[in-house]
């Protein structure tokens, strides 16, 4: 890992929506943090000059001109630099080349990324060249899937305290979700959605639960594309339109770590809607609005909700841990903002955090930030990022 130079963090994409939003955490949080040297970068050097006068970043911090469709500017900004956060998506359209260069250059790389197609596919190209070169890629580093991955950890160490061993069938349910879906994270599965239609061999990638475990499959897993009735938890469900990156990451992070769950793990994610008529009711609504979020009415990359809406979200998802005798553990992950803005950005900024000062002895190659960073980053995350870890009675 690269440690005498310029930067410890380049926010790339600053001028986004969500990367200013990254770059204001940076300025506020880490203010007076002396040891952290962090600059912002973007296509435009005026758009970046405004977006620093907006956050209230000190009047110093540097500005550096990269796009995406300028493989040299990447090489330039990446010279500088220990770890690139990247917030310019969608990752397949924008993001492999940025990728391809930090893998080569043994710079640290982390992003919002909720593509798996693409993902799979960067794992597959770059993985032998990031080894070499001492890098560090740590994708899907905001709410898909930080604390879902983490939430499944920590209930599985919950149940490696009661039962003696993890638990081989964890249900991870969404009890309350308030907020807005990223306009970066509709164009994301919009993006996904045509190239899957230019290239139908992606269709199984796409469908797979393992499509992020080269050369691991594991067991049949819930499908869940319909209302169901769940009877451990007396509630109907419906699908959760994360659930696809979510799953596929929390499977990889159990092969990264060594199969600490078993390799016969099954899981799967829902949305909780209640029980009784009013709760099949209401699973039949979620599906409606699901379609919606990625229909033409579905927010533009750059939108996003105003300050006070990011503040007054919030997450609750519960996590299940079943043992094979039927015995439960069961554990809760929360978040004090918006999901898709508000917690993003604390969380992404935090991993970057987390990885460069807590875990420098992590290998190079391609992570999960679940299996990268574990405890450090969940207590990151509760001591900065306003997520809590409980376990439930």
């Amino acid at each position: 890992m690269k440690s005498s130079l310029k930067f410890d963090i380049i926010v790339y994409g600053a001028t986004g929506f969500t990367g200013q939003l990254v770059a204001e955490y940076l300025a506020t949080h880490y203010r007076d943090d002396k040891q952290l040297n962090w600059a912002m970068a973007g296509r435009s050097l005026d758009r970046l000059a405004k977006v620093r006068e907006a956050i209230g970043a000190a009047a110093d911090t540097p500005l550096i001109a990269a796009d995406s469709s300028d493989p040299a500017s990447l090489q330039a900004m990446i010279a500088q630099a220990r770890l690139v956060i990247s917030t310019v998506g969608p990752y397949q359209l924008y993001g492999s080349d940025l990728v391809a260069a930090c893998a080569a250059s043994g710079t640290d790389y982390i992003d919002l990324c909720g593509e798996p197609v693409w993902m799979r596919q960067m794992i597959d190209k770059h993985e032998t060249a990031a080894k070499a070169s001492g890098a560090r890629i740590v994708f899907s580093c905001g709410f898909d899937s930080v604390p879902f991955e983490l939430g499944a950890y920590f209930v599985q160490e919950e149940a490696r305290r009661v039962f003696g061993a993890p638990a081989p069938r964890v249900k991870g349910r969404v009890r309350e979700m308030r907020g807005t879906l990223s306009g970066g994270t509709a164009a994301s599965a919009k993006a996904t959605f045509d190239a899957v239609a230019k290239d139908l061999s992606l269709v199984a990638i796409l469908k797979n639960p393992f499509a992020l475990t080269p050369g691991f499959e594991g067991p049949k897993q819930p499908p869940g594309s319909k209302p169901a009735y769940d009877e451990d938890l007396q509630s109907w469900s419906a699908p959760f339109m994360m659930a696809t990156i979510n799953t596929r990451n929390v499977h990889r992070s159990n092969m990264l770590m060594g199969f600490p769950y078993g390799k016969d793990f099954v899981y799967d994610e829902m949305v909780l809607t209640g029980p009784g008529e009013e709760g099949a009711a209401n699973a039949k609504k979620v599906m409606a609005a699901n379609a919606e979020k990625t229909g033409p009415n579905a927010p533009k990359p750059g939108e996003g909700p105003s300050k006070e809406e990011r503040e007054s979200g919030r997450f609750d998802l519960l996590y299940v841990a079943i043992a094979p005798d039927g015995r439960q553990v069961r554990a809760a992950v929360t978040g004090d903002r918006d999901p898709g803005y508000g917690s993003t950005s604390k969380m992404i900024s935090e991993c970057a955090i987390c990885l460069l000062r807590d875990a420098p002895d992590v290998p190079a190659g391609f992570w999960t930030p679940g299996a990268a960073m574990r405890e450090a980053l969940i207590k990151r995350l509760v001591d900065n990022a306003g997520l809590t870890f409980r376990v439930e009675t």
